[in-house]
């Protein structure tokens, strides 16, 4: 497994080392000596492509680091730094992350997160390093000016997001 630092501190991108023949490939996915401690995992499934989730967040104290990885079909993967008094706060990072490339992104605690199906039917792994919270479960607009995310272009007939992932507000102002 290779880890590569990306512009934002806190956000680095994991590949694998595959290791192929005639059968197909191994691969490590994970390595607590490099990636820290999993205290959850969970899925997310989504049937269409433009699928949009986020951008999400865990409150302080409840902050959280994980570690997203693409199991089946394809998305561009988003990290928007909200920590406050980071040198990088509201710049973001984004890569496509696949079954195919097998890459993951893990981020640090104080990031919010989402993501953009790119393909029909895709599933997303998430390993988190502390538990969720309902109750610090928050958000910020994906498309919200101060951030300036460079989204893929929505297929046709349009993006698929929740009500209540189109409805969070705008970051506070400085």
């Amino acid at each position: 497994m290779r880890l590569i630092d990306t512009p934002l501190d806190g956000v680095i991108l994991v590949e694998q080392d595959r290791l192929g023949d005639e059968r197909g490939y191994f691969a490590r996915t994970y390595d607590a000596r490099l990636l820290g401690p999993i205290a959850q995992m969970s899925t997310s499934f989504s049937v269409r492509a433009g699928t949009l989730r986020g951008l999400h967040y865990q409150a302080e104290p409840h902050w959280e680091s994980k570690l997203v990885r693409c199991t089946r079909g394809a998305i561009f993967d988003v990290a928007v730094d909200l920590r406050p008094g980071s040198s990088t706060l509201h710049r973001w990072f984004g890569a496509e992350l696949s079954a195919e490339n097998g890459c993951a992104m893990l981020i640090a605690a104080g990031f919010g997160h989402g993501f953009q199906t790119l393909a029909d039917e895709t599933e997303v792994l998430y390993a988190m390093d502390a538990p969720y919270v309902a109750g610090a479960a928050g958000g910020v607009r994906w498309d919200d000016s101060a951030f300036a995310i460079r989204w893929p272009d929505a297929p046709p007939g349009g993006l698929t997001i929740s009500a209540r992932d189109a409805g969070y507000p705008d970051v506070p102002g400085p």
